[in-house]
């Protein structure tokens, strides 16, 4: 697979994964890296850095959305490699050194392996090392509130749901948020297009998952880039709004 690296605004990069994104903000020679992908996306993860004319060396911080194994993939490498900090909501911290596990289950898996899309989804996350842990070993927390002194200045959000330390990260300057997993525009197994929640099976708590559409909804921008699907153009609201109005008809 090649590395699909998709301009959406000034130094703004979403990268699509094998099934996930990330995104890599720019100023001048130094990048802000959010999320990692799999680990199996290592190669695609750093020819993207080369597309955009950058290094491993040049990411100031490694900022995870939430610490599941599909965007917290090569966390630790950078770290070790590289020396690189690995930074999320101080809720997420243990997560990340894997105090303990907010992910699926492979009962829960078992249980819907028979709807659509599931099966070689399965197949896919065994082959990207999705079902290890990837610990990192020395997780931060943000150093302060507000807009963190990285390349694009972003700025944590608290969305809580997926996993209780979720966090978006919001761009006011640029209009951008980066979703993570709070709000998605796609997944291997869902069979809609456009804002959605992941299927409820993936969130540790569905419904601090739907009340967090409201923080995403009060964030101004019209460019969405999340941790699934392709990027949206559109009032955030807007695609909050019709994710809950999808939730709210959705049985799985």
């Amino acid at each position: 697979m090649s590395t699909d690296v998709q301009q959406v605004a000034d130094g703004t990069y979403l990268v699509h994964g094998d099934h996930t994104n990330w995104v890599i903000l720019t100023d001048g020679d130094a990048v802000t890296l959010v999320d990692t992908g799999f680990p199996a996306d290592r190669g695609l993860l750093l020819d993207s850095l080369a597309t955009v004319g950058s290094s491993p060396e040049a990411v100031t911080a490694v900022l995870i959305t939430h610490a599941h194994s599909d965007h917290l993939g090569s966390a630790q490498y950078l770290r070790t490699a590289h020396g690189t900090p690995v930074l999320l909501h101080e809720t997420e911290v243990p997560h990340a050194r894997r105090d303990f596990l907010q992910q699926v289950s492979v009962g829960s898996i078992l249980r819907n392996v028979w709807r659509p899309g599931v099966l070689p989804w399965t197949a896919h996350v065994l082959r990207s090392g999705g079902t290890g842990q990837h610990p990192v070993a020395e997780p931060a927390p943000f150093p302060a509130d507000g807009p963190l002194d990285l390349p694009g200045r972003p700025v944590p959000v608290h969305t809580p749901g997926h996993t209780d330390g979720h966090c978006a990260y919001h761009l006011p300057d640029a209009g951008v948020v980066i979703s993570g997993d709070a709000l998605v525009t796609g997944h291997a197994i869902s069979r809609v297009r456009g804002p959605q929640l992941l299927p409820g099976l993936f969130h540790h708590d569905r419904a601090r998952a739907a009340a967090s559409l409201d923080v995403l909804a009060a964030l101004e921008g019209d460019l969405l880039l999340p941790g699934h699907g392709p990027v949206h153009r559109g009032p955030v609201k807007d695609a909050a709004a019709e994710a809950r109005e999808r939730e709210s008809r959705s049985p799985f």
